[in-house]
């Protein structure tokens, strides 16, 4: 059987889980899992894993969304500079209609601002192309996997002279994350499930920190069942026997250094920043800001009025995101807070745990 099959067959599955009890039997006491990834949340959803492993066996959501850590402070500052005149702004669409201080960019389009929806950045480079005597700003969001294809959409803006193409820097890096989670002693973690995304960029090495500072077990692995079964079963042979290491389980997609090319073109354009994260608060070198040189591409050099930071009332998303509750634990889950009228970040994105949970776990909440 070839390795594409094993980790779609039912039989590898079923094999798994019973290793995966036998394993379990041997840990003393429930062990809580991290993933960190919002793809491998709603993977772990879509295959009903969590009703399938062992009761001792928690997997819990992490803050692998990069909609949904992105703070309210980042979508204050987009929409003052949509209202800005002569200026579009240019978004993916799950941060469109993510709440804002005063609403969110969804509303400030219906009260007249340019902000269009693209699916990818080079789309708004287009758009800037055409409309060569408006300012046209990308709201740069992601983790390691988005930021090389941004870079490269500025660095075609160099060559091609737009020079009214600007990014709003809001890129951000995992590990520095994944850090201040292993170190916190309110969430007792026990292992991570690493990004596999993320992994094929920064190749699994990056991830040595856990097991050598915090002892803590990782795992980088695909997004298959088998794949997540595969991860859970390695880091419950590690808990029993007591080991803390970090492994490769995505070997036919992630290397140990990831893809030396993509870093060098961020490190070309960025470098680490302090950044502030919904739920985790800020986090020194979590972030990507531009290099001076190319300070003409960056919207933060623009002054804008800011309202007060406000978040949703009520709204337990930060909770969420730190894996201290599963969605339907918030008292607005379901009910003042669903995928058509969402209050929190955490249920509008497509990477959103509670959109995940809404979608594929709500009936077992």
């Amino acid at each position: 059987m070839s390795d594409d099959r094993i980790f779609s067959d039912s039989r590898s599955v079923s094999a798994l889980l019973k290793q995966i009890k036998e394993v379990a039997r041997g840990i003393p006491a429930t062990v809580t899992f991290m993933e960190v990834c919002g793809t491998h949340t709603h993977a772990i959803g879509a295959a009903g894993l969590r009703r399938l492993l062992p009761e001792k066996i928690r997997l819990v959501s992490g803050p692998g969304c990069p909609v949904c850590v992105t703070p309210v402070g980042f979508l204050d500052r987009a929409e003052a500079l949509a209202a800005l005149p002569e200026t579009v702004i240019c978004t993916f669409g799950d941060l469109y209609r993510v709440p804002s201080s005063r609403g969110s960019l969804e509303r400030a389009a219906a009260e007249g601002c340019s902000i269009q929806i693209v699916y990818s950045p080079r789309d708004a480079l287009e758009i800037a192309a055409q409309h060569p005597q408006k300012r046209v700003i990308f709201l740069a969001v992601g983790f390691e996997t988005t930021t090389p294809g941004i870079v490269a959409t500025l660095a075609e803006a160099e060559e091609r002279q737009l020079r009214n193409f600007m990014i709003l820097p809001g890129n951000k890096i995992i590990p520095p994350a994944l850090e201040a989670l292993a170190d916190d002693p309110e969430l007792r973690l026990h292992g991570f499930i690493l990004p596999g995304h993320v992994s094929v960029i920064t190749g699994s090495d990056f991830y040595s920190f856990l097991a050598s500072r915090f002892h803590l077990p990782a795992v980088v692995t695909g997004f298959t069942p088998a794949d997540i079964l595969r991860c859970v079963l390695e880091l419950c042979r590690q808990v029993a026997e007591g080991e803390a290491k970090v492994v490769n389980h995505y070997g036919r997609v992630v290397t140990a250094k990831g893809n030396g090319v993509a870093q060098d073109l961020v490190k070309r354009y960025m470098e680490p920043a302090d950044a502030d994260w919904r739920g985790l608060g800020p986090i020194p070198g979590s972030g990507l800001a531009l290099r001076k040189e190319w300070v003409h591409r960056d919207a933060l050099e623009i002054p804008v009025p800011l309202p007060k930071t406000k978040e949703p009332e009520g709204c337990r998303c930060g909770d969420v995101l730190k894996g201290l509750i599963d969605p339907p634990e918030c008292h607005l889950f379901n009910k003042g807070c669903s995928p058509d009228h969402p209050v929190g970040a955490c249920m509008v994105s497509s990477e959103g745990s509670c959109a995940a949970w809404h979608r594929h776990e709500r009936r077992v909440s």
